[in-house]
């Protein structure tokens, strides 16, 4: 069973994140991302650089589901 830390140490090898944090049951997932690397990108652009780091782990089987959150350090903090 997968865990949700592992995910974490996977997203944060290919982007650099103010906050990360993943919850799940070893099965589905759930993200929050905070990075400035969303910095112009739209919530689809944003998904697609997660899931361009991930790729490897869905194509592999290893990982199923992802849902995520991104923002930007701003919209973190307007948020908060």
């Amino acid at each position: 069973m997968l865990d949700p830390k592992q995910i974490e140490t996977w997203i944060a090898a290919g982007l650099r994140c103010e906050h990360l944090s993943v919850d799940g049951d070893g099965h589905h997932f759930a993200a929050v991302i905070v990075s400035s690397e969303f910095a112009g990108l739209n919530r689809v652009k944003r998904q697609q650089r997660i899931n361009a780091i991930l790729k490897s782990r869905f194509d592999s089987g290893e990982l199923h589901a992802l849902s995520m959150q991104t923002f930007t350090p701003e919209e973190w903090k307007a948020n908060g």
